[in-house]
């Protein structure tokens, strides 16, 4: 965004952009808490619209302080070199033309395009949050997708090789190198969404006009994989059970196996309603929109050890997993759900919380 134009209308708006960009992902410090933590506030209030001008403002407080910083000391070099009055100022301490109305709109534009990249996947936001604590997601980019970063770093590289190219010839340097490829790469980025959009729409149709589960479907989610944007992978709902199914719209195709693709509803037992109440629980289903929450019994938690209890007490391990993320992403068979997005708690009596963890991290 900066080399595509802003960097023409003010100092520090490339700097700036970054900045306000990266900064609602400040947020991952809440895991130093706990990994239930680190769940409950991530894509929290910094990815909303109410956070938005803040993110902005403090970003434009950081630059302005670095600006001062920088002046103080270009005037301290000036100071050194005891020019004489009508003596033109060499280059390298000219004073940089800082707009401060383009340096905050450029912050407020990079800080709501983190919330537009992040609604694009799976995982999703909460844009209205306090006000409406509803998930968001478009789920038709994947999470991280590597059509994006070859655009982009076609955009960041290409105008770096060719100033070396520039300089080895003695061509006269250019100040603002690269817009066309940063606008070519925001362009390649929209397309390549409007796109997946397109076959994420296109997939829908499909599951709609065929009969895939022998149960009516109460309602379905299409995940995306990367790089391929006919491939997609469907969960259906019906009242008994899940069933995926592996689509692909460019021959229109779908592949379900009801013998290995379907998988029942598993029991609600008073550990897994004793679990549900838990912090663990609280959070998980607050953001799990797929969450399945199973009785492992007594299963250990990695990283955890169970519960020492007498002998007249019993413990039990309840899972809470979520299906968008339940499937190989890569190659078939290549990848494994992430365990940091699932999460286990230890019940002891069917009623007690006897510890929390995910990804092998303990909830203090």
């Amino acid at each position: 965004m900066g080399r595509s134009g802003l960097n023409r209308k003010t100092a520090y708006a490339t700097l700036a952009a970054t900045l306000a960009a990266e900064a609602a992902d400040l947020d991952i410090f809440w895991g130093l808490r706990g990994p239930v933590e680190g769940l409950k506030h991530h894509r929290g209030i910094t990815h909303t619209f109410i956070g938005v001008p803040m993110v902005a403002a403090v970003m434009m407080g950081a630059v302005w302080l670095l600006h001062r910083w920088n002046e103080k000391r270009r005037r301290r070099r000036l100071g050194r070199l005891n020019l004489a009055p009508g003596e033109p100022i060499p280059q390298r301490l000219e004073p940089r033309p800082v707009h401060w109305g383009w340096l905050g709109l450029t912050c407020f534009i990079a800080a709501l395009s983190h919330i537009l990249l992040d609604w694009t996947n799976s995982y999703g936001v909460r844009p209205f949050f306090p006000f409406n604590p509803r998930w968001y997601a478009g789920s038709f980019m994947f999470i991280a997708e590597p059509i994006l970063w070859g655009l982009f770093l076609m955009a960041f590289v290409f105008p770096w090789l060719f100033g070396l190219a520039d300089r080895e010839i003695g061509a006269r340097r250019t100040r603002f190198r690269g817009r066309g490829w940063a606008i070519f790469a925001l362009a390649g980025m929209v397309a390549l969404w409007i796109w997946r959009w397109a076959e994420h729409d296109q997939a829908r149709a499909m599951l709609d006009n065929t009969q895939v589960a022998s149960q009516p479907v109460s309602r379905m989610a299409i995940e995306p994989y990367p790089i391929n944007p006919f491939r997609w992978h469907a969960i259906l709902e019906t009242r008994d059970f899940y069933q995926t199914a592996e689509v692909n719209t460019s021959p229109g195709s779908i592949d379900s196996d009801p013998r290995t693709d379907v998988m029942y509803k598993p029991e609600d037992t008073p550990a897994v309603e004793a679990a549900r109440r838990t912090f663990l629980g609280r959070v998980y289903l607050d953001w799990g929109s797929w969450a399945v929450v199973r009785d492992l019994g007594q299963q250990p938690i990695e990283g955890i050890s169970p519960p020492q209890l007498p002998p007249n007490r019993t413990w039990t391990t309840v899972e809470f997993s979520d299906l968008r993320f339940a499937y190989a992403f890569t190659r078939s068979g290549s990848a494994r759900p992430p365990s940091g997005l699932s999460g286990w708690v230890y019940i002891i009596d069917n009623h007690d919380d006897g510890g929390e963890a995910m990804g092998g991290r303990e909830q203090k």
